[in-house]
């Protein structure tokens, strides 16, 4: 690496460190005072860097590649509002766990608060929401920066991917020269290990529970009726979860993003459709468990948090984040959830626990009732094309699911497989932005197919998204755009029933009015429009956007009627069909 100048030799360094360390992506948002940062990360071997024009989407790009790749991905902007607009990201990343390293340009301290152009107090600019902050300052060249500037490269990527992951922000207050200019400097004063190693290594301590611990909670458990929740986690939980509920003799409520609803792993404790079981209240109260067993942050599903109010839990987590909204957990086990499955399995099958007769049973037939009552419903009902992504995905896709309805309805109907689907979603702090440049990032990192479930306004919110993803023609992402003429969640909520009319739909509701045939056209998109499974299965074989026009009272009612005939259905002796819903 032969150093530039006295500007970008620091930078160098700074950047080897980090490819050193394991880094293979970085995003850039053009500017003048960020050039060298963008610069050295574009020609930087081993780095794949991809220039996304608004730094708001590019801050999730960012993000879906790293929550993707489970790596520290960093996004470099210009000073100013640009450094703002990474906030949301930043949150989402704080939130989810996710490892990014925010490389903000800033003035040097001489051109601050004196009405320079792009100037704005950068310093903690993230508050909270950053692990760690660093001033990286101002140095004259020489051996001293470049082992500042290395150490820094490795400390950033060990704090953003150790413990818990999550998001550090370096601001470089950088001077000129901001273009690479060459000057003669002396290159080995910034050489790095000839080893190829990096300037500092570190290692995180394996998380495994203690055998004390493990024989405590196993005779918790051993003999009870209880179920293993399973929600989104960074972890591969698959084959130890299945294996521990193949000891206990319990279901595996496993929410989709967990990785343990599809797979080849076994999959005989796994319910699906736990949200629409737990809505009967009677089902709910017979199958009310002594103790239940929770990995990974909690799931969406209302029914299902309702139904654990009040029941002795026990929540894994390796990161003692205390993801623990019903606020009833009794213990915190501050462990790896796999290994930590796995060493209680093992001590439940060392001593043949006894099982509960008829527990595990009872839960499979009730969610094999689930299918043919969704398939009773309209064709145009939305959760179907949720349900029927299940047949249209490739093996080995990724499937990014939006917040809102679209994360409720995979998570209600999206039934298990045998194929290795991975599900991923911002659920950190749950918001609609940036989710169509989170799914571009991972679609360029997963190595497969990528599609995206989204609602029109959540779409339309990240237009900068589609046009990134249409910039970046290489990229393999299939949006599937579910369009009711608004946020058809609302309609759903006390909100819909009491508010005016006509202020719900112009300020809640807020259809865009937007015609998504011509936002694909202007984004360089193909764009398709489906209204059947066939053509559904069909259009997600290719990148570009696919719409799907749906209407929000059928919405309103079939899912009424579902919950309805399920309910019924789970009332009546096992054995007997569900009953269509009326007038379907």
């Amino acid at each position: 690496m032969e150093p530039i100048n006295r500007t970008y030799a620091p930078l160098q360094a700074f950047v080897e460190e980090l490819v050193r360390c394991g880094m293979t992506h970085a995003i850039t948002s053009p500017g003048s005072r960020n050039a060298p940062l963008a610069l050295v990360l574009a020609a930087q071997p081993g780095i794949e860097a991809v220039s996304i024009i608004d730094e708001r989407s590019a801050g999730f790009v960012a993000l879906g590649m790293a929550r993707e790749s489970g790596r520290p991905v960093a996004v470099t902007c210009t000073s100013g509002t640009a450094s703002a607009n990474l906030l949301p990201a930043v949150v989402e990343a704080h939130e989810a766990r996710v490892p990014l390293i925010v490389l903000t340009a800033d003035r040097p301290p001489e051109l601050r608060d004196t009405g320079a152009g792009q100037a704005i107090d950068q310093v903690k600019l993230y508050g909270s929401m950053v692990k760690w902050f660093v001033e990286v300052g101002n140095h004259d060249p020489g051996r001293e920066s470049a082992v500042h500037h290395r150490a820094l490269g490795c400390r950033a990527f060990a704090t953003a991917a150790g413990g818990r992951p999550g998001p550090v922000h370096l601001n470089f207050p950088l001077r000129e020269p901001l273009t690479p200019v060459r000057e003669e400097l002396d290159p080995r004063p910034w050489a790095g290990r000839d080893d190829g190693r990096p300037w500092v290594t570190s290692q995180d301590p394996a998380r495994v529970p203690t055998t004390e611990l493990v024989c405590g909670l196993a005779a918790r458990l051993a003999g009870r009726r209880g179920a293993i929740v399973c929600g989104s986690t960074a972890e591969d939980i698959a084959a130890p979860a299945a294996r521990l509920a193949r000891a206990t003799g319990w279901p595996l409520l496993a929410e989709p993003t967990s990785g343990l609803r599809c797979g080849g792993h076994d999959r005989s404790h796994v319910i699906a459709h736990y949200d629409l079981l737990l809505r009967s209240e009677r089902f709910a109260a017979e199958h009310a468990p002594d103790v239940v067993v929770r990995l990974g942050d909690t799931p969406t599903s209302k029914p299902l948090r309702a139904w654990l109010q009040g029941v002795a839990q026990i929540v894994v987590d390796p990161h003692a984040v205390w993801h623990e909204p019903t606020r009833t957990a009794q213990t915190m086990v501050v462990a790896d959830a796999a290994p930590t499955c796995a060493s209680l399995a093992a001590a439940l099958e060392g001593g043949a626990a006894p099982r509960v007769d008829g527990w595990l049973e009872s839960w499979r037939a009730r969610d094999a009732l689930v299918p043919p009552a969704l398939a009773a419903t309209p064709a145009g009902f939305e959760p179907r094309f949720a349900a029927a992504l299940a047949e249209a995905l490739p093996p080995e896709a990724t499937l990014w699911v939006s917040s809102s309805m679209p994360i409720r309805d995979v998570e209600a109907f999206f039934p298990q497989r045998p194929e290795a689907l991975r599900f991923l979603a911002n659920r950190g702090a749950n918001g609609i932005d940036g989710v169509v440049s989170s799914a571009l990032g991972a679609s360029l990192t997963a190595g497969g197919p990528c599609v995206l479930l989204i609602g029109e306004v959540a779409l339309v919110h990240d237009a900068g998204g589609v046009l990134a993803a249409g910039r970046l023609a290489a990229a393999p992402l299939t949006i599937v755009c579910l369009n009711n003429g608004g946020g058809g969640i609302f309609d759903f909520l006390p909100l819909a029933r009491e508010a005016d009319a006509a202020l719900y739909e112009e300020h809640i509701l807020t259809p865009t009015g937007v015609e998504l045939s011509a936002l694909a056209s202007a984004a360089g998109l193909p764009h398709t429009l489906a209204s059947t499974r066939e053509q559904l299965e069909e259009a997600v074989r290719r990148p570009g956007l696919v719409e799907i026009r749906t209407d929000r009272q059928l919405n309103i009612t079939a899912r009424r009627d579902l919950y309805q005939a399920v309910a019924g259905a789970l009332e009546a002796p096992l054995g007997a069909s569900p009953s269509p819903s009326p007038g379907h």
